[in-house]
């Protein structure tokens, strides 16, 4: 009987034997979570627009995978239970280059052997489908079976010949999480497709499809609305990295949601994590971790999918450069983002002044999306102010000024409030900023820049002081003597448990420097939650001054030294939050104070 020209072809084949050689071994099939996990990727392959999972009794009892995709043949049916038996790759160097999800031909023939299996399948344009029936690795028998195009695999009785590895499983409402886990992660991953969800009769959920990421996350946990999520979006050699990370000031310690995409794949991976952390470092605690939910593309030759049983990690062939990239595209993503103490989405500040213009030094929608070229203006308003500076540079502008005289447009009055917060109207409403907090921002990321460059010189004193130490303090300064000289420090030996302090920093006119190098010695040996989170000794050092060097709250400040203050902050990479992770900025908008005052 010849075969008709257009009737589908077999695809599934079983590998040779020194191409399966070279698959990554190991147990495919350890709880309910990696049946579905397999049976929804061989789906997701198929082309599926809808995948819809049942369980009962956490999957112990049963497991029901059904799918729309492309479906398959009687003879590809027969032989897909052959143990690397595979549509997905031919010869071993398309294992380098691997497209789908599913490639070893392991996951139906593994669960098949310990459990009662039925597939029900049927491909596009066929009248009629199969279906296969097999209890613990033999199969029962072949019958045709009419239904639409696609697959449906019905597993009872997992482990049913292996009742040591059932004993192992957890409580029915454990493994269900498990489940439910696993098809988060393939849905975020694949947000055209449809996922259904259901537990013993009862749906968990329904995600449609089509959606954006934001509203699959929102569709799954529905707390994320209010997690503060912003996109990711950067590019670089390459690579390219997408996704949602949460706002610095929304992260809380304790759990959190994070999950890792590669080329459209889910993968673990604690050093690409701890980069992304690594992003957030001084805008958040130690202990605060943010959600994330990053997708990384990387040419298919830099990673390889094949070095796990469960298909769960990835190997990359230079994991330096992708930790790097990670950590510097959540770094970038947060410059510039606004605390959303008050505002659900980041927006430009816009301070009112007379002549229209909005203030020096903060940003306005105009260069809201130039940030590289933005600053120029707060510069030369610092270089005319200078409270903030070393009185060197302060004699410098000196100088300068009266050579060459630039009037300016007259600034707003500022309130400071308890001698703490600084009180702004903006075009729709007021901001309030904490001077302490702010300061310390402007100090820490001065001191780092000066860090990579030549350092800053100190104010050398007329009467030098001492410093009377205790061993430990005395073995901690000299540890530090080399980031201590380059903020501005000129420390010596003054005889067995005392230092002589030469010169000193000049942060600002308030700056008691003996109590600040005390402090600071004293952070620095005994440790403290914002110096765990430094990455090396001279991030500890410039914490550790910044947080104590900066203005204190209860300190009165004027109206000039105000203003240069809002300036330096909005001139920072990240000034909305202190190195601590708290906001500098409140924002009131007229709308919350109309409310307030019942005028809405």
């Amino acid at each position: 009987m010849k075969t008709q020209a257009n009737a589908p072809r077999p695809r599934i084949r079983v590998l040779p034997d020194h191409v399966a050689n070279q698959i990554a071994a190991g147990e495919v099939v350890e709880r309910p979570a990696s049946v579905v996990k397999e049976l929804v990727e061989n789906a997701l392959d198929a082309g599926a627009g809808a995948v819809r999972v049942s369980i009962e009794q956490g999957g112990k009892g049963r497991i029901r995978v059904a799918d729309d995709g492309c479906g398959m043949i009687r003879e590809d049916l027969l032989v897909c239970l052959d143990r690397h038996a595979t549509s997905k790759i031919r010869r071993a160097e398309d294992l380098r280059d691997v497209h789908t999800l599913g490639f070893r031909g392991e996951a139906l023939p593994s669960i098949a052997a310990v459990s009662r299996m039925v597939i029900e399948t049927a491909p596009a344009r066929q009248a009629m489908g199969s279906r296969l029936r097999v209890l613990a690795g033999r199969m029962q028998g072949v019958d045709d079976a009419a239904r639409r195009p696609g697959t449906t695999v019905d597993v009872r009785n997992l482990f049913l010949n292996t009742p040591v590895r059932a004993r192992f499983l957890r409580a029915a409402g454990v493994e269900t999480r498990a489940v439910s886990e696993v098809l988060h992660a393939l849905a975020l991953a694949n947000p055209d497709t449809r996922f259904v969800f259901e537990s013993n009769g009862r749906t968990v959920f329904d995600l449609p499809a089509g959606r954006t990421l934001a509203a699959r996350i929102g569709a799954i946990w529905k707390d994320a609305g209010a997690a503060g999520l912003i996109p990711v979006a950067t590019r670089r050699g390459g690579m390219r990295l997408s996704g949602v990370v949460q706002r610095p000031d929304r992260a809380r310690p304790g759990f959190r949601r994070a999950h890792l995409f590669v080329n459209g794949r889910p993968f673990r991976d604690s050093a690409v994590l701890a980069a992304a952390d690594r992003g957030y470092r001084t805008t958040v605690s130690e202990n605060t971790r943010p959600w994330l939910f990053l997708f990384l593309a990387v040419p298919r030759g830099e990673v390889d999918v094949n070095v796990h049983p469960g298909k769960a990690e990835v190997r990359f062939q230079q994991p330096g450069r992708i930790e790097d990239f990670v950590e510097a595209s959540v770094r970038e993503t947060l410059e510039g983002v606004e605390s959303a103490a008050t505002w659900g989405e980041p927006r430009p500040l816009h301070v009112v002044r007379e002549g229209g213009g909005p203030e020096p030094g903060v940003e306005s929608a105009e260069t809201a999306e130039g940030a590289e070229g933005a600053g120029d203006e707060d510069a030369d308003d610092v270089a005319q102010i200078g409270l903030f500076r070393p009185r060197a540079a302060q004699a410098e502008d000196a100088a300068a000024s009266e050579e060459v005289f630039m009037p300016r447009a007259p600034r707003p009055a500022l309130l400071q409030i308890h001698n703490s917060f600084i009180l702004a109207e903006t075009r729709d409403g007021i901001i309030i900023l904490d001077q302490h907090a702010a300061h310390e921002r402007v100090l820490y990321e001065r001191i780092m820049a000066g860090f990579e460059g030549a350092g800053s010189e100190g104010q050398r004193l007329l009467f030098p002081f001492t410093v009377r130490l205790t061993r430990p303090e005395l073995e901690i300064v000299e540890t530090v003597s080399e980031p201590l000289a380059r903020l501005g420090f000129e420390l010596e030996l003054f005889g067995y448990n005392a230092v002589l302090v030469q010169s000193v920093p000049s942060p600002h006119p308030y700056f008691n420097a003996e109590q600040c190098i005390r402090e600071v010695i004293r952070e620095l040996l005994h440790g403290s939650d914002l110096l765990r989170s430094a990455g090396n000794q001279n991030e500890r050092v410039a914490m550790s001054f910044a947080c104590k060097g900066a203005i204190k709250a209860g300190q009165k400040l004027a109206q000039e030294e105000m203003h240069e203050l809002f300036d330096q902050l909005f001139a920072t990479e990240l000034p909305y939050h202190d190195i601590h992770g708290r906001p500098t900025v409140v924002r009131l908008g007229l709308g919350e104070l109309r409310r307030k005052f019942g005028r809405s």
